[in-house]
């Protein structure tokens, strides 16, 4: 698989939902395969809260994989020896793309906090610029789960032709008070921790420690990712064998795993980007700039591919069958599969196995129109 890493750097301004202006702005993205001649093979992956644009394959040197390796690569269900596979990092991320850590043109000091709020749209509208720079005005799909799924889901209401297909997995058609309450915790969790410094951090403050607040937040976050049955299945009750029952601060399995994965990712996700990218995730609204959520989905054009999580606690199934019920109401182009899961809303990321005969079909029987 040819995996191209790039960066594209814009002058014009991008306009963003709340009246201001970013400019100049870089996004970061990565190409996996090979674009044919008439640019009918090209699907848009769109990445969730904490990934990147490195969605698939592995870097030189390196052993972790991309994000949806399982589902996309050679001979996987978005095959990239058949497709021209993009995926770019979201404006306000940290992880190539212009955000909050990046300077504030033309001074040579970071923006902070006084980078702009970012919304779905903008991170969406911004995705088109990359592609018009390409050259790209059609797509047969653009997949995407969580706030991936959002930004699939935006791309068909505000760009109606752009894409012939649309995959959404474990999204939501606006945010609701109880995913809302769970980023609260992340946000007054960094904002109150000290290191943080009201957002004038070093840039590098948190390579060695993490950042404790951040740390905390993730925790939050890990709780709305999994379930109850899935966390039973992986720690049960059991207790850390070094760790004394009675030691006030003696830990569970399941706390053990949560202050270590979370202190990792506290070591290389930036607080700012962290919390404009919640930010984005709860003022999330397909209804904002139309007269309702029903006028927005009826200007819906492409052939739309919902999936839900039977234990999805963070976007609830009832949230993707609504956009379905709709849909189909309005006699539109519209398929709806509610999965059988224990995993919790990372299913999505973990549990392809369950859903990629469904994306291989979905991105075959275009093929055959």
């Amino acid at each position: 698989m040819k995996i191209e890493t790039k960066q594209a750097h814009f002058s014009s301004p991008l306009y963003l939902e709340s009246g201001r202006i970013l400019e100049p702005y870089t996004i970061a993205y990565e190409t996996y395969g090979e674009m044919n001649e008439d640019k009918s093979n090209i699907v848009l992956v769109c990445h969730a809260l904490s990934g990147s644009h490195h969605v698939a394959g592995i870097y030189e040197g390196e052993k972790k994989a991309g994000w949806w390796d399982d589902l996309i690569g050679d001979g996987k269900a978005v095959d990239t020896s058949k497709y021209f596979v993009i995926c770019s990092n979201i404006i306000g991320s940290c992880f190539g793309s212009t955000g909050p850590m990046n300077d504030n043109y033309p001074s040579h000091q970071p923006f902070r906090l006084k980078f702009p709020v970012v919304t779905i749209k903008d991170m969406v509208r911004a995705q088109v610029h990359l592609l018009s720079s390409l050259g790209i005005y059609k797509l047969k799909a653009i997949v995407g789960g969580s706030m991936g799924g959002m930004q699939a889901l935006q791309f068909a209401v505000d760009y109606p032709s752009l894409s012939e297909n649309i995959i959404s997995l474990a999204a939501t058609y606006e945010t609701r008070a109880w995913t809302i309450a769970f980023n609260k915790v992340a946000m007054e969790a960094i904002r109150t921790d000290p290191r943080f410094e009201g957002g004038y951090y070093a840039k590098d403050a948190f390579k060695e420690q993490g950042l404790a607040g951040l740390a905390i937040g993730r925790i939050a976050g890990h709780i709305s990712f999994l379930s109850p049955r899935s966390m039973d299945k992986k720690f049960d009750r059991n207790y850390v064998s070094t760790d004394g029952l009675f030691e006030l601060f003696g830990r569970y399995e399941v706390e053990r795993y949560m202050e270590y994965n979370t202190t990792n990712f506290s070591k290389h996700f930036d607080p700012l980007s962290y919390l404009y990218i919640i930010k984005a995730i709860n003022t999330f609204s397909l209804e904002r700039g139309y007269d309702s959520v029903e006028d927005a989905i009826s200007r819906i054009k492409s052939k739309v591919h919902l999936f839900s999580f039977s234990s999805d606690y963070l976007f609830f199934p009832e949230e993707m069958e609504y956009i379905y019920k709709v849909m189909n109401k309005n006699s539109q182009q519209v398929t709806y599969k509610e999965i059988q899961s224990d995993y919790g809303h990372d299913a999505f990321l973990v549990e392809v196995d369950k859903f990629e005969d469904d994306i291989k079909s979905i991105l075959g029987e275009s093929n055959d129109k």
